[in-house]
């Protein structure tokens, strides 16, 4: 393997790999992929080396950019994504921009294979009238933004809201009511950066609505998030009782049934039942889960000043419709989390009505069905935005073994038969573009250790914005290349 400059990886392996792959993201899913192409081709005997390739300089993300900052969890899932960087067939190249810097025809000529895994980033929207409102936001701007991401804005929320919105019944939309309501000391130990805990210790947030347009039983949430919301200290956690009456808001008899054949709809109810029958206690702060309710519209003139909503009721086949009851809530800011979906890869095959790269047990398919030499796609790009972060290991583990099995098939891959083929190293400094190495992201890395004990706040701070990114990692605005969206 070629070191750019700046790897800590000098000393170059003594035969040319028997397979060069290269993984188009940085996230759980990609470096699950990065991980499991060096133990199964290991196991076949077959010498590898992965690129990893990302368009920030930081890798992990959806570990670092989308898992709230109070979940200890984070620790852990980024220690092993580490472990697999730290691999020595696997290289991580960040900073690149797909389609501006780096292109699907210059990957697919300097690589064997390339696995696209780049996500679901983009949210889904309510369309409702009103949503396009200032007051009215995605539950992703906001995670990326209490996450310090370095396309978010600092100062994008405020905080001024008393009274807040949050549309959905996943553990996003639980994450993000805990942000709103606990205390800002609570994070002085976690990595927010220094400006978003600073809106938290100066939010006017009172109270949050949390709202389902389901029941208690078709709710997306997993007992352990529910019960970490109603643990937190500052808050209070509210749910009308009556909705605990499964039978009574759903006669078709669904939510029972859920709740007899599903653990998981247990745990939920048992967490939402004990906060129905929790007696009213004073506090500064109060989470309201509202069920069988649906938006209709977001009003308001120059801002968000309420939210009505129709209650709901079951119908067959999953599905609710509304009863024509209809509530205001009187709300400044509206979030809505129902959902993400990935975005097309320029050039890259996509079905615009799954939101997905098509594909057969991650084989990227053509126009005509059939699959495409060479490419392949893993994660929420491949299924959809479904499952937790762990799925995406066993998710990954099917594509590398497709991939492998036409490598063994296809002993001289079609589309690079060329074992000369120029590196990627070798293109993009010849159109002047130098990637973020690894040990670029420990420069990163190291400062917002260093950043966290100078303002004696755990053990790191997230730094903010791309320009301190690229001064912790060595590279001025002109070594830059499309960086930025």
């Amino acid at each position: 393997m070629t070191a750019l400059a700046g790897s800590p990886r000098a000393v170059e392996p003594q035969a040319v790999a028997d397979l060069r792959v290269a993984v188009v993201g940085s996230g759980p899913a990609g470096l699950y992929t990065a991980e499991a192409m060096v133990k199964q081709a290991a196991a076949d005997g077959v010498e590898v080396e992965v690129d990893v390739l990302d368009r920030l300089p930081t890798p992990y993300g959806l570990v670092r950019y989308g898992v709230a900052p109070d979940h200890p969890s984070i620790r852990s899932i980024a220690d092993y994504l580490r472990r697999v960087l730290e691999l020595p067939r696997v290289r991580f190249l960040g900073g690149l921009c797909f389609g501006r810097d780096v292109t699907r025809e210059m990957l697919l000529a300097c690589y064997d294979a390339v696995v696209y895994a780049t996500g679901a980033p983009l949210d889904k929207r309510l369309r409702v009238p009103g949503e396009d409102l200032p007051g009215s936001a995605a539950a992703a701007d906001f995670v990326r933004w209490y996450c310090g991401h370095p396309d978010s804005d600092p100062a994008m929320f405020e905080l001024d809201a008393e009274a807040v919105a949050v549309i959905g019944a996943g553990n996003v939309a639980l994450d993000v009511a805990r942000i709103l309501a606990k205390p800002a000391a609570e994070f002085g130990a976690t990595d927010v950066p220094e400006p978003v805990l600073a809106a938290l210790a100066a939010s006017r947030v009172r109270e949050v609505h949390i709202i389902s347009r389901r029941g208690p039983a078709q709710a997306r949430f997993t007992p352990k998030e529910l019960r970490e919301l109603g643990e937190a200290p500052g808050f209070e956690v509210t749910v009308d009782p009556a909705q605990t009456d499964l039978d009574r808001f759903d006669p078709t008899g669904e939510s029972s049934a859920l709740a007899e054949s599903d653990r998981r709809v247990r745990g939920n109810l048992a967490v939402i039942r004990e906060w129905a029958g929790r007696e009213p206690r004073e506090c500064p702060r109060r989470v309201s889960v509202r069920f069988w309710e649906r938006p209709v519209e977001i009003i308001g003139t120059d801002r968000v000043t309420a939210l009505r909503v129709e209650r709901t009721r079951p119908e067959a086949a999953g599905r609710v419709a509304g009863t024509g009851e209809f509530t205001e809530l009187p709300v400044q800011l509206v979030l809505r989390s129902v959902g993400y979906q990935s975005v097309p890869l320029p050039g890259v095959p996509f079905d615009e009505r799954r939101a997905v790269v098509p594909n057969a047990e991650g084989r990227v398919l053509g126009a005509d069905g059939t699959p495409l030499a060479g490419e392949y796609v893993s994660g929420w790009l491949k299924r959809g935005a479904t499952g937790v972060i762990g799925s995406n290991k066993s998710d990954a583990a099917q594509t590398v073994r497709a991939l492998l099995a036409d490598r063994a098939r296809d002993a001289r891959p079609a589309h690079r038969a060329d074992r000369a083929a120029p590196r990627l190293a070798e293109l993009l400094a010849a159109r002047g573009v130098r990637p973020v190495s690894y040990a670029d992201w420990l420069g990163i890395d190291e400062r917002e250790h260093e950043l966290a004990t100078a303002l004696g706040r755990g053990e790191r701070v997230k730094l903010c914005g791309w320009d301190a990114l690229d001064r912790a990692c060595g590279r001025g605005r002109a070594a830059r290349a499309g960086a930025r969206p």
